[in-house]
């Protein structure tokens, strides 16, 4: 693999397939991107794919000790904003897809999702708890101004009086400011929105499609201006790359007046290790190797810590040392250590295809 950049605007340099899922015989294809471009030159401009998905349920449970959700909502798979060190990107390997350019260049959206969401809903027996959107890929990365599922699933969250939780990277998330001011109302949402860096040719080299820092702290500004709940999220930090940038950043956001802040350390768990190595090389060869040096030792020695408790808390020397930074930052800047509760008991089950309301009343 060259050390040059292969890609333009795009934040993975490679396609190469997971060998923990593809298919025997693409294992076996070899370098036939390289013999490609000696024979034809190199290859066209990627573009980016949208396929549409129909899954038969749309939300996913989950019974993890160290996440404070159990349910989520994704309407698209892959996300265009190529977030190099998105933790995401192994779901692609699922689909015999790469992890690396395929996830942010074949994307697939499920426009069924407001309808089966709905019909969840709906059951008999169903317990609202928030529902957390953007764990896996970004609601509002660029497909979702033609989509609008985002948008859809907002209006049943009204409707229903459900509570929901964002978090994004995009000022886009302000295009619905309308059904998030109402929300908030109800006390009903919180957005989160990610700022890893204030610097934008850092920020292009590390989520090369996603908005740039100073349209996220102005979307930060903007919720909560409009009452919304807006809560700035450094994630992840990334040592001798983003972790100089802490308290800059912890000063922009609480002008904009956010109601809290955290911060979590870059995982890299599965394909996404190699894919940042490659990465790193690529833009940073001066520091590759120092990098990884500090993550091993917040990671126990190793490049990912997976276990339970663990996975979200570095720990050592270093991580001591950035939570100090942010608890001193974080109380210059006068942003609150809040926690959100959000309201469950305004939740109505809706109208099963019309069928609820001709029989509600009746006995």
């Amino acid at each position: 693999m060259s050390d040059k950049p292969l890609t333009h605007g795009r934040g993975a340099q490679s396609g190469a397939l997971s060998k923990r899922f593809a298919l025997p015989a693409r294992e076996q294809d070899g370098d036939w991107r390289d013999e490609a471009e000696a024979i034809d030159g190199p290859p066209p401009k990627l573009r980016t794919t949208v396929t549409i998905e129909h899954p038969r349920t749309i939300l996913s449970f989950n019974k993890s000790p160290d996440i404070g959700f159990d349910r989520s909502l994704n309407a698209y798979r892959g996300c265009e904003h190529g977030c190099i060190y998105c933790f995401a990107r192994p779901t692609h390997a699922w689909l015999d897809l790469s992890p690396g350019l395929d996830f942010e260049t074949k994307l697939f959206a499920k426009p069924d999702a407001p309808a089966l969401l709905r019909a969840t809903l709906a059951k008999r027996g169903y317990e609202p708890r928030p529902i957390a959107m953007g764990t896996n890929t970004d609601p509002y990365q660029p497909i979702e101004g033609t989509w609008r599922i985002t948008r859809q699933i907002l209006e049943l969250c009204l409707e229903t009086g459900h509570p929901v939780t964002i978090t994004t990277k995009s000022d886009r998330v302000t295009r619905d400011l309308d059904l998030l001011t109402e929300l908030a109302r109800l006390n009903l949402v919180h957005v989160a929105i990610s700022v890893t860096s204030l610097d934008p040719h850092l920020s292009r080299k590390l989520e090369p499609r996603a908005p740039t820092p100073t349209r996220r702290v102005d979307a930060l500004r903007r919720l909560a201006a409009a009452g919304v709940p807006a809560y700035a999220s450094i994630a992840p930090v990334i040592p001798a790359i983003t972790d100089d940038q802490i308290e800059a950043i912890l000063t922009a956001v609480g002008r904009a007046g956010v109601s809290g802040a955290g911060w979590i350390l870059m995982r890299l768990p599965h394909e996404v290790a190699p894919l940042f190595k490659e990465w790193l090389r690529v833009h940073f060869p001066d520091r590759a190797e120092k990098v990884m040096g500090i993550v091993r030792a917040m990671r126990g020695g190793r490049d990912n810590e997976p276990d339970f408790h663990k996975r979200f808390h570095a720990q050592g020397p270093w991580a001591d040392l950035f939570r100090t930074r942010f608890r001193l930052a974080r109380k210059r800047a006068g942003i609150p250590s809040a926690r959100f509760e959000l309201d469950r008991s305004r939740f109505r089950a809706p109208a099963r295809d019309g069928q609820m309301d001709l029989f509600d009343g009746a006995g």
